[in-house]
């Protein structure tokens, strides 16, 4: 158990829990331990490694976006630039939504096909004569069903995992998105959703502010909110959370809704870029969603991820398969350098869990 531990002089409770507190600082400020300097110095290099790694995914945008300025002269142009924000909103809405899931160390496969369902459902209420806040309202409800469907299932239907769920749902989806459309696009969409997904101030997409606005409600949800940190903490540790009286259930479900949800928003920026709805829009989207939550360094095991790095994950996609239009490489290469990029994601994952425990053996061995 415990031994208690008696305060020194000059010593009080907030002060023995401030020294212990675990934090990553320069070299001179780590007490030494066993092996005096050069205990200090191999813990400044694991905390060195460890910032590197956790900047990984920011560092690898900024390597993609300095070779792909060198390889042709037309990336860094405006109107370029504007093109892979718009390119890669949708799959920078989805990633936020999938992001959520992963975190509790779920899945969600159904996206792809919800974005498709949802567009569809939109471009038909368009057709019966309704206007853009109804056809908006359309493909939003029609997200958030999926989502609901997906959350419920898999927590109250007591499902062992959430790829067979979504799996299902990916299938149902498309199918009811096939059949309400005759398998052909929808053309028409209303002004203001063509506004939304399909205009830009100058050269700067409107798209780009529905992610910016997206990004920093999710930031502020798991931030700031105590939302938030249940949603860590039941994918960090699920019956730890539990026996501390986290409705891990009610909390499962909310990230699939608010996951079908954001396959409602990428439906609204998809029909509004094509002003059409098409059983065939979202396919193998979510495989970019959960590629691109890896990337961001996000772990499947649950527990950690962050917003920032899911949008560095959906804009390294969009830069790499713009640079590769822009260089006239066959689409098929596109396939072959983001999986590669997902397999340096996630070696890179590993590693910094290796790191991060060899850091917390040498900090233990320094406060002993």
């Amino acid at each position: 158990m415990f031994e208690a531990r008696r305060l020194g002089p000059g010593q009080s409770p907030e002060s023995l829990a401030a020294a212990a507190e675990t934090s990553i600082e320069p070299p001179g400020s780590v007490p030494a331990g066993p092996g005096g300097r050069s205990g200090a110095s191999r813990a400044s290099g694991l905390t060195a490694l460890l910032w590197a790694l956790r900047a990984g995914p920011a560092l690898m945008l900024a390597a993609i976006v300095v070779v792909a300025s060198l390889s042709t002269p037309l990336f860094m142009t405006t109107g370029n630039i504007g093109n892979v924000l718009d390119a890669s909103a949708v799959i920078a809405v989805l990633a936020i939504g999938q992001l959520l899931v992963i975190l509790t160390r779920g899945i969600d496969l159904s996206v792809g096909s919800t974005l498709a369902l949802a567009t569809v459902v939109g471009a038909l209420v368009f057709q019966d004569g309704h206007g853009g806040p109804l056809v908006i309202g359309a493909m939003l409800a029609t997200g958030l069903a999926v989502g609901t469907v997906n959350g419920v299932v898999f927590v109250y239907g007591r499902v062992p995992h959430p790829f067979i769920v979504t799996l299902a749902t990916l299938s149902i989806a498309r199918g009811l998105a096939l059949l309400l459309s005759d398998g052909r696009p929808k053309f028409g969409m209303p002004q203001a959703v063509v506004d939304i997904g399909g205009k830009s101030i100058s050269w700067f997409p409107h798209s780009a502010f529905v992610v910016a606005a997206l990004a920093a409600v999710a930031a502020v949800l798991l931030g700031k909110m105590v939302w938030g940190r249940w949603i860590y903490a039941v994918g960090g540790n699920p019956e730890a959370a539990r026996r501390t009286g986290i409705p891990c259930g009610g909390v499962v479900v909310s990230v699939y809704v608010l996951s079908g949800l954001a396959a409602g928003l990428a439906a609204i920026l998809t029909a509004g870029r094509t002003a059409s709805g098409s059983p065939n829009f979202g396919d193998l989207a979510e495989l970019d969603s959960i590629a691109a939550v890896i990337i961001g360094g996000a772990a499947f095991a649950g527990g950690r991820g962050h917003v920032g790095n899911a949008l560095v994950g959906a804009f390294m996609i969009g830069v790499i398969r713009n640079v590769l239009n822009l260089r006239d490489v066959d689409a098929f290469y596109q396939l072959i350098v983001i999986g590669l990029v997902i397999l340096a994601a996630v070696e890179a994952d590993v590693i910094r869990g290796r790191v991060e425990e060899r850091f917390r053996v040498r900090r233990g061995e320094q406060l002993a």
